[in-house]
């Protein structure tokens, strides 16, 4: 990794409403990777979003609704790059060169493509089972070495990876007579999340909150209201017993351990620490208390996220200056790609033909 310049590369995809784990999964996690000497890229992918029907002006406004999370966040446009994705056309080129590279049985492992498309895989897009090669290419269009990961895209990155070693492997000879070394790709690297990495669904601890959960209480969305994030974390589903003092204690009590991981993770401490604090006590005490967190820290969020959504010329600019600054390194990746493929490509000092 040593041959590399560290950069960090991450995604949201733009369908429906951003919720807590989408927050806490990524888009804190984001601003707090600001701080690193890293360049960082932030993408909206809207590429990913197609790969199911979605309506055409629905789709335009959840591109700018993700953005403005971003912004609202925390997210400095002047030192991360932020874009989405179909503005930068060398993803979809690249994944169409990783589709050559990566293989059948890779693919047919995909856990995410079984689940998403059901028992009617047959009606399935072929984007939705190729989606993990245009993630490869998302990632490495920039030769991103590192991405922050929840643990439904690891598998995902492992494909990556995959991906990324049998290109170096594939063409070791070109890309040192081409002047990049042993590896033109990086090796991926994972940033795995914190605390609540992986938040549950405040009424069912066993499934992930979703933006699809059929409940609006299953999840608090980023545009709630103060009152509305209060509720539903006072609505939360617990059993009867007090917290544990200890992580041992939390062992199959999936709601209180899901609870404390979001306490954790917007207080910025361990839950070892958020134990100690309420080690004993019943929900009754907890909840309030994490409710009073949950507004202090999402609350300015959106009301932030209301004022951006109004002006979308304003989403717009930064969407388009950020793919102009993705798009110069994408295509410094892509053109040194073709050419360790053997491709011809176009050169600006060619004269027309007469």
């Amino acid at each position: 990794m040593a041959a590399f310049t560290e950069l960090v590369f991450s995604g949201v995809q733009p369908t429906g409403n951003l919720h807590l784990g989408n927050y806490l999964g990524a888009v804190k996690r984001f601003v707090e990777m600001q701080d690193r000497d890293a360049q960082c890229l932030y993408c909206v992918v809207d590429l990913h979003a197609i790969t199911v029907w979605q309506d055409p002006e629905a789709l335009r406004g959840q591109i700018r609704e993700v953005t403005a999370a971003f912004l609202a966040a925390g997210i400095d446009p002047k030192r991360a790059i932020v874009f989405n994705q179909s503005q930068v056309s060398q993803h979809a080129e690249l994944a169409w060169v990783f589709n050559c590279v990566a293989r059948l049985g890779w693919l047919n492992r995909m856990t995410q493509f079984k689940e998403k498309a059901g028992k009617d895989r047959e009606n399935a897009s072929i984007g939705l089972y190729d989606y993990p090669v245009l993630m490869a290419a998302d990632i490495l269009a920039y030769r991103a070495t590192h991405v922050p990961v929840g643990e439904d895209q690891k598998q995902h990155l492992e494909l990556t990876r995959d991906i990324a070693q049998k290109f170096n492997t594939d063409f070791s000879g070109s890309i040192a007579a081409h002047g990049h070394g042993e590896a033109f790709f990086p090796i991926t690297e994972p940033l795995i999340g914190g605390p609540a990495a992986r938040v549950m669904s405040l009424r069912d601890g066993s499934k992930k909150m979703s933006k699809s959960d059929p409940s609006d209480n299953a999840r608090i969305n980023l545009t709630d209201e103060a009152d509305t994030i209060a509720q539903k974390i006072r609505r939360a589903k617990t059993d009867s017993e007090p917290l544990p003092s200890e992580l041992a204690g939390l062992k199959e009590r999936p709601e209180a351990d899901n609870l404390v991981g979001i306490y954790a993770a917007l207080a910025g401490i361990s839950r070892e620490a958020v134990l100690r604090d309420f080690g004993g006590a019943q929900f009754s005490t907890f909840k309030p208390a994490l409710a009073d967190l949950a507004v202090t820290n999402l609350a300015p969020i959106a009301g932030e996220m209301r004022r951006l959504t109004a002006d979308p010329g304003h989403i717009d600019a930064v969407l388009a200056d950020g793919a102009g600054r993705a798009e110069t390194i994408a295509a410094q990746t892509l053109d040194a790609v073709k050419d360790i493929i053997g491709f011809v490509r176009r050169s600006p000092n060619l004269q027309a033909v007469r």
